[in-house]
């Protein structure tokens, strides 16, 4: 298994000239993150990445995770890479100054983030989690809750957790049975959670966990759901830990991947109750639950992003080396490493473009939440708001969707030998294949994006984010550089068919909310294709700016290239799902449950 690498060039592109950091950094309260901070501070993560935390992902996934009684036991290593990572500061490098957080844009955050995950993916989720329940308490918690719990939340000394499901419930949390009883100042919870992502571990000295419930009286369905905020160790006034709170993990998962993360099904009150607090208001719980569940969902599509940077690096490096067959055309000669075949190029070339695409509009995103949070002007923090809610579901299910299809290919360029474990290549699609599942699949994030996206405005997010593409697509259209104009033209091709979808599925969920979820996940895929083109459109244009028309190997030859690769090979994807958008997809739901 070949070490990570981050790939820095490539990642300040898509950081300062696509998702234009210098205007983030302009944005009130991020002065300070200048390109050359953000440089070094890129140049930090990527050595812990690749000294610390990637030699731990192959052990880690062979050790895997254990219970006693004391409870769950991580890998070897992992306990103190945590400890390096609390005491570098990078846990806290996008939080909240008043909580001793670094107060750096989510954009730059973005970017560390996706070396965790390619580094080391299981190691990576429980920074994932404790981001959540930050911004969940941050949001709804109380003054004394936040008092209590946020610094050493945002600091990382203490690690958070999402309990949502149960076994009767899956995502089906109008199901929800736990209950949580008045007692006293608080609460106690019974219940049990299952698939919980480091629900215990031993990295850190607490755990706090944020749980869904109902009170005595609450009324059925997901309108009688309250959010608590549960212990691990209970919490003194003077911040230090007290006694074990009636908490404990009843067993972990034995997983197809992400051995060395420990996935939890956490008992409740098993004995008197665990001790919980309201975060919020009564009954307000599924809600409050969305503003930790949306931060988990946008970095579980840097996940993707992350682990397909890692499979494309080892596919790469594999593929260099292997020797293996002769030139084709060729008779005698040197046997020639497999990079030098024709289909091997297809692959690598085909993750490699997507990796790109995903990469430019995973930080476009982030860079859109920076200034909803920051811009001075009421309007444009509500438009970028609502660009980020729109495309949340896209950057979670269309991300997590490609990160498997890039760590198959990876085995595959690999041929027999990406079927051996030893290789390391196999782990990366086994650890990919869970992110288009957990925090929401994506038939449910599809859902989301034709249901609550799309028709509650009734498409105007999607009709503004369409003019803004149709306003580059105008700009480029004035080159009078052939390459470029022929990039234009199949841009336009891909926009065309974004509106006409849309159209048409915001016209079906109008006529037949059945019927249009049964064709969202194609149109979900194609609304990420679609933005995936429009920011390699937009890195063609600027590589065109700094190519030397006689130097078509330099850095922004290559971008150049990655890029009409994309707009030729990856985009005219589109064009299938539109037809099958717009094709009568009734034989899903007609077909009698007999015949399946």
């Amino acid at each position: 298994m070949a070490n990570y690498r981050a790939p820095l060039r490539d990642m300040q592109f898509a950081l300062v000239e696509i998702a234009a950091l210098n205007a983030v950094s302009a944005l009130p309260g991020y002065e300070d993150s200048s390109a050359d901070l953000v440089e070094a501070l890129l140049e930090g993560a990527a050595k812990l990445a690749s000294d610390v935390l990637s030699p731990l992902n192959k052990s880690g996934d062979q050790q895997g995770v254990s219970l006693g009684d004391g409870g769950v036991k991580t890998a070897g290593g992992f306990a103190s890479a945590y400890q390096e990572f609390v005491a570098g500061g990078w846990n806290s490098i996008a939080g909240d100054p008043a909580y001793d957080g670094q107060g750096l844009p989510a954009l730059v955050a973005a970017a560390v983030f996706e070396m965790w995950n390619s580094a080391n993916m299981s190691f990576a989720l429980c920074p994932l989690l404790t981001a959540g329940a930050i911004e969940a308490l941050k949001a709804h918690g109380s003054d004394s809750l936040k008092h209590q719990y946020l610094r050493k939340l945002v600091t990382g000394e203490w690690t958070g957790t999402m309990n949502l499901t149960e076994p009767q419930a899956g995502s089906d949390l109008a199901a929800v049975r736990s209950k949580a009883v008045p007692h006293g100042d608080h609460y106690r919870i019974f219940g049990q959670k299952i698939f919980i992502t480091w629900g215990d571990h031993d990295i850190a000295e607490n755990i706090v966990h944020l749980i869904l419930a109902r009170l005595p009286d609450a009324p059925e369905g997901t309108r009688g759901i309250s959010l608590f905020l549960v212990p691990k160790y209970l919490v003194n006034a003077d911040g230090s830990l007290g006694d074990r709170n009636d908490v404990r993990c009843a067993s972990v998962e034995h997983k197809m991947g992400i051995h060395a993360s420990p996935t939890c099904v956490m008992s409740f009150g098993p004995s008197l109750g665990a001790i919980g607090y309201l975060v919020g208001e009564k009954n307000q719980g599924l809600a409050h639950m969305f503003t930790m569940m949306n931060e988990a969902r946008h970095k579980v599509g840097l996940q993707g992003l992350g682990v397909a940077e890692r499979a494309y690096q080892q596919a790469r490096d594999f593929a260099k080396e292997r020797v293996q067959g002769r030139p084709f055309g060729k008779k005698g000669g040197e046997r020639v490493t497999i990079i030098h075949h024709p289909d091997v190029r297809r692959m690598l070339l085909t993750m490699k473009a997507q990796i790109e695409a995903m990469r430019a509009f995973c930080y476009v995103v982030s860079a859109d939440s920076d200034f909803a949070h920051r811009h001075p002007d009421p309007k444009r923090r509500i438009k970028h708001q609502q660009r980020v809610d729109l495309l949340t579901p896209v950057v979670k299910g269309w991300c997590t969707e490609i990160a498997v299809e890039i760590a198959s290919l990876g085995i595959q360029v690999h041929g027999g030998m990406g079927y051996i474990e030893e290789t390391g290549a196999s782990q990366y699609l086994r650890d990919a294949r869970i992110a288009p599942i957990y925090e929401g699949t994506t038939g449910i994030q599809a859902g989301d994006l034709v249901g609550r996206k799309l028709a509650a405005d009734r498409g105007a997010a999607m009709g503004a984010l369409i003019q803004e593409m149709r306003e580059f697509e105008e700009y480029l259209g004035q080159s009078e550089d052939l390459e470029l104009l022929a990039i234009c033209s199949t841009f336009a091709s891909g926009v065309d068919a974004l509106e006409q979808a849309s159209d048409g599925m915001l016209k079906a969920y109008v006529e037949n909310p059945t019927l249009a979820l049964a064709g969202s996940v194609s149109y979900l895929m194609l609304v990420g294709y679609v933005c995936g083109a429009w920011q390699m459109t937009r890195a063609a244009d600027l590589a065109f700016k700094h190519k030397s028309a006689d130097d078509q190997e330099s850095f922004y030859g290559a971008k150049f290239a990655i890029a009409q690769f994309y707009l030729a090979q990856i985009l005219p994807k589109v064009h299938g799902l539109q037809i099958a958008i717009q094709s009568d997809v009734s034989a899903a739901l007609s077909l009698g449950e007999q015949w399946f």
